[in-house]
Formats: structure tokens, sequence, C-alpha cells
């Protein structure tokens, strides 16, 4: 810049009213100052075309009409030098504009005065068991309809199933089941509902021929029927939700997010995911279709909260494949591998690396089975049959030549890695000589299981490989930067972190509010809670019934809460049995009483402690009053008070106690 031109420039910052053009450099006096700061020095002056000097060479009329074509797609402020500095000024405000229109969390018209309610009936508060209703005032929809399983208090009890009682009240409004993915905790209870209600089943075929096998253990085939099977990239219309499934990356193959666009807005549920760019199949999250809605606008979304903790990216599923690769080079005896059952892509690698190594496959376990079959059979993953063999032909080969894929990493007691550490399954016993892989990490409750069935394995020689491979197991959920990523992507104006703890959720919400998600625009939702939507806000407006139904596999059928109740009691402090005869008349014992304990005292001490009940019984009867005599019920109340008061003085415990007594 010329001498000149700053005079002219300094000139116009002091009399700023001089004229228009004066005015807009005044305005934007800042911008210019700090550009000219950052881009020139005193021995430079800015060339906008690379080409300005040959045309100043030129006549006046052919550098008028090249200046003409040059510009005709600049801004217009780029018609000359001297204005170079307000013509950027006015493309950073163009871009801030740009950005806050990207970035824009609602697109909709705010007018708008529809409303969606949204009600988890499970999933919320625990790992597992998720279940939610999405409905307007005519249509309604269930999201998953998963199981849990029970902790050690739940004595008889195998799974966990959520509490159907809101579904009931709006069965007549429900258009469908929308399903995300294939888990257990996703799907498990569909047979179990529809023992009760029948009602179309949407998703993809994996999570369709996984729920189709056990519709067939429940007796349920002709319920097939209601299946409908969906496509991604397409959308299918459910009443009044307009349903589209995005391809997300998860543990289990053909898992799904979903679009529910309904008159309200667009909500995005992202189910269980992670973004995992180097997946087994090679088909990863499709991000694109995410972003998509992102740009038309997202009135709220749902996402995975299981992974909150964690730092950074979780690892991808292909990262697994090196350590299984040098765990099965250097193993000259039997490899032994665990790992969840509906994962299959691990399953997989597996299986890739035993052919690799000239090792034939035996699979077992039910579930293990069950589900590497079906994937095959649907096409998911393509193996020759004859790689497999049964268990009773593994000892026809030598060792360096087998891979037994198997259920168990949880250290289930029933399961078939937890029979072979205990010597108790019909076909394979573990040898010193073995590697076991558990390509697994424990549920939260199941960690003294696990380490029980580690124990075994390694008193009984084998070598374990766990958790000193850092990529012997990745998670198959979304951490701290991907769920960024999802935020940022989808840009939803309102945010309701789901699946997970209420501590996971609390620490999503942290997240969403630094992707710029205001605190007002999130709530933290519980089972039962009913939420309700609209453009202007998101609120709960009441609380339904929710509640979980125990199951006894072995029977098929449920269990009273009162009975679960009563087995923890009996485990808890123990069980008192008395038998007695009292002489009415006398108001003394005939005999001596008969006394049983059970998980109260040992054995020990048995004759001792009913030793003492009788002395505490002959001294009730004393001073017992004629009309509770006559009263068989309350006799039996008052000797349960009387016993149990001196039990807890005893030995702090408040045993279950059923007398029988007998008055004559």
């Amino acid at each position: 810049m010329n001498m000149d031109e700053n005079k002219e420039i300094n000139k116009n910052e002091q009399n700023p009213n001089s004229n228009s053009k004066n005015n807009k450099r005044y305005k934007y006096k800042n911008h210019r100052k700090k550009l000219a700061d950052s881009l020139q020095n005193e021995n430079d002056t800015p060339k906008i075309d690379q080409n300005s000097n040959k045309e100043n060479s030129e006549n006046s009329e052919n550098k008028t009409e090249k200046k003409k074509k040059k510009n005709r797609n600049l801004p217009s402020k780029l018609t000359g030098n001297e204005d170079w500095q307000i013509a950027l000024a006015e493309c950073i405000e163009a871009n801030r504009i740009s950005h806050e229109n990207r970035l824009h969390p609602l697109k909709y018209n705010n007018s708008s005065e529809h409303k969606i309610r949204i009600t988890p009936l499970g999933g919320l508060g625990e790992i597992g068991g998720n279940i939610s209703v999405f409905e307007t005032n005519k249509d309604a929809i269930i999201v998953d309809i998963g199981m849990s399983f029970p902790d050690g208090t739940m004595h008889g009890v195998d799974i966990i199933i959520p509490d159907f009682d809101y579904v009931r009240k709006i069965k007549d409004k429900i258009r469908g089941i929308v399903i995300t993915h294939a888990h257990e905790d996703h799907i498990g209870a569909v047979p179990y509902f529809f023992k009760e209600f029948q009602f179309p089943i949407y998703a993809t075929p994996l999570a369709l021929g996984m729920i189709s096998n056990k519709f067939e253990e429940h007796g349920l085939k002709a319920e097939r029927k209601w299946f409908r099977p969906v496509e991604k990239r397409r959308v299918y219309e459910i009443g009044e939700f307009d349903i589209e499934w995005i391809h997300i990356t998860h543990s289990i193959i053909d898992a799904s997010a979903l679009a529910i666009k309904t008159k309200a807005g667009t909500i995005i549920h992202t189910g269980d995911f992670k973004i995992d760019q180097t997946p087994i199949d090679g088909y990863p999250t499709d991000l694109g279709r995410l972003a998509h809605y992102g740009e038309e606008g997202v009135l709220c979304l749902l996402s995975d909260s299981t992974n909150s903790y964690k730092e950074g990216y979780t690892k991808s599923e292909s990262s697994v494949g090196p350590t299984f690769d040098q765990i099965f080079a250097r193993t000259k005896g039997r490899v032994i591998m665990s790992t969840f059952s509906s994962n299959i892509h691990r399953v997989y690698q597996a299986i890739t690396y035993g052919l690799k190594y000239g090792r034939k496959v035996c699979v077992i376990g039910r579930s293990m089975e069950r589900n590497l079959y079906t994937t095959m059979e649907l096409g998911y993953i393509k193996l020759d049959r004859k790689i497999f063999i049964d268990a009773d032909e593994v000892s026809k080969y030598k060792d360096n030549e087998v891979l037994i894929v198997t259920t168990g990493s949880q250290g289930e007691t029933m399961s078939a890695l937890y029979r072979m550490a205990t010597d108790e399954h019909k076909f394979i016993k573990i040898k010193p000589t073995d590697q076991v892989i558990i390509s697994a990490k424990a549920i939260p409750g199941n960690e003294a299981s696990v380490s029980a069935v580690l124990d075994y394995l390694l008193k009984a020689g084998a070598k374990v490989a766990y958790q000193e491979f850092s990529e012997i197991h990745v998670s198959g959920h979304a951490s701290i930067e991907e769920q960024k990523l999802m935020l940022t992507l989808t840009k939803p104006k309102f945010f309701l972190p789901v699946h997970g703890e209420y501590n996971h959720i609390t620490k999503h919400k942290e997240t969403a509010m630094k992707c710029g998600i205001p605190e007002r625009n999130i709530y933290l939702m519980s089972d039962g809670d009913q939420v309700e939507l609209c453009q202007k806000y998101v609120k709960r407006i009441k609380t339904v019934k929710t509640g979980k139904v125990f199951v006894d596999n072995q029977i098929n059928k449920q269990i009273a809460d009162d009975v679960v109740i009563d087995r923890q009691k009996l485990a808890d402090s123990g069980i008192v049995v008395i038998i007695a005869q009292i002489d009415k008349a006398t108001k003394t014992l005939i005999n001596k009483p008969r006394v049983f304990s059970y998980g109260l005292v040992a054995d020990k001490h048995d004759h001792a402690f009913s030793k003492d009940m009788a002395e505490v019984l002959g001294q009730f009867f004393i001073n017992v009053k004629d009309e509770v005599l006559n009263d068989p019920r309350f006799l039996e109340n008052q000797i349960r008070q009387v016993l149990r008061k001196h039990i807890f003085r005893k030995i702090k415990k408040y045993p279950t106690i059923v007398p029988t007594i007998f008055v004559m």
C-alpha cells in the first residue's frame, strides 16, 4: 500500500460521514486492521489477480473487457485493489451467517403445534431391557423389546423382561414394533410380548432371523406372518410415522439407527452404535444419511450412552484380528475362543485365523451355533460347512488342528466353557497345552463369575488370554468423540441420552452441552417418564407404571414378585420350622417340640438352637391368654413375633418362621 492510499484511508477514518463508501470503510475498520496486519507489510502490495500487471500494460479497452470477465464470479467489492479489505470483511460476515445457519438445530416452522410423546419402559437406570413407546394422539410404535439378566439375589430367575402394563392401556393405537438390532437386550423379550400382543415387526433380515429362532423355541412359528423385513435407506410408513433404517456399526451385524419423521419433527434414535471406519464387512456407519437429516433439521436425538466415560474413539472390530493372528501363530495345542454368541464378526475372525493355520472348527453352545448358522443361511458371512466338526469328533484330530468356538465368556454356569473348565463337559476336557481366549469384557455384575471360570481354567493348566491383550476385545459402543460426532452431524434441538445407568446419561449430557446443546434442551429420562416434545419445548408430562417381570426358563413361565422376594429372604436369613403340641388346660408343651433350621446356624449348633427355641416357646405358652389359644392364625403370628425378636437378639437375623401348633 502506497503513502497516498494510507493518507486516504486515515482521512476517511477521521471523517466517517464524508460519503457512503467511507461509511463502509469505517464500519469494517477493525476487520481491515486485523487483516492488514496479518496479510501485508510495508513492501508488499496485495494482488487479487495474478495477471493484474499484464492487464495494466494493455490498452484501456482490453483491460476493461478482461476485468469484466474476471470479476463476473467474484464479490462485488473485489473490482479494485483499494476495496479488497471491505470485500474480505463481507465474506467473513457471510461465512459466519452460513455457519450459524448450518449449525442451527431446527429448520422447521417453529409455529407448529404438533406434539409427540416418548415413554421409555426399560433400559434407563440399567444396562439392558430396552423398550420405548413413541406416540401421537392417534398412533403409537414400540421401539425394541429387550430383556435383561438377573443379579445374584434373584434366585431361580433366568431372565427379566419389561412390564407391559402401559402397552395394555394403549394397545388399540399401536401400529407396529420397530427393531434397531438383534442383541438380546433389544429383542430378547419379543416372544414373551407376542404371547399377549400381536403387531407387525419391522426389522432388518438378521434381527427377524434371530427373532424367528426364538419364536420356534416358544412354539410361535405361526406368528412369523407378522414379520416385515426392511431395507435401509428406504422410508416406511407406519401409522403417522415415516421411518428410515440407517446403517450403523455395532458389535452385531446389520444394526441400525432410526430416523423417525413425524408432524412434530424428525427424531433420530441411534440404537446401540459405534463409528467404525474399517468394519469387517466393509460397511461403515452411514454418516451421509445422518448428515442429511442434520441438514434438514432434527427435532430430537436419542443416543447411546453406554461408553460416556470412555475418552477418544472406540477401536475398530478389525483391530482384534492381528491379536488373534499372533496367538494362533504361537499356539501348538488347541485354541478355545469364547465370546458373545451374537458377535458374529468376532467369531468370523477367529474362524478365519483358525483356517489360516490349518485348524478344523468346532462350535459349541446352542446360541453360538444358532446365531452363526443363521447368519450363514442369510448370506451375511460365507463359510464352507466342511470346515466344521462336532464336539465328539474333536478327539480324532491333533490338538494343533482344532479350534473350538464356544459360549461362556460371562462365566455362565450352564455354558460350554464353564462345563469344560469344571471337567463336566461330555467331550471336551481342558489340557495343559490348551490356549483359551476370552474375547469379551465382563458385563457389570458378572465379574465374579468370569473370575471363577478363569480360576478353573488356570488350575486345569490352560493358558488364558484375557485382559493382558488390549485388543483381544473391543467395545461395540461409541466413546466420547464418536458421541460428539453424532451430535454435530445431526444437530438436534433437543437431546435425550438413553441406554445406560443414570451416571452414563448424566455424563452424555455434559458431552452434549460441550457440543452446543443448551442445558434446558436436554432431559434425563427414567423408566416410566412420559416426555412430550414439540418445536417449543421438551418436558415430562406424567409417569406411567413400569417394572420387571421375572422368568424361569426351565418352566418357560413368569415368576411372581412375591416368590422372588421370599427366595431372597430365605437366602439372606434362613428359615425355622417348629412343630409343637400344647395342652390347652395347663398351657404346657406336650413332649418336646421339634425345631428345624436351615441357613441360620451351623449343623453343630443345631441341638443348642433347638433347645433354646423350646425354652422360649414354653415360656410363651405359660403367659399366653386363653383367647389367643382359641384363634390358631393369631396364635401362630404371636409365636412368629416372639421367636423373631429372640433370634435377632441372639444372631442379628430375622429368619422366616413356620410354626405348626396343635392345641389339645
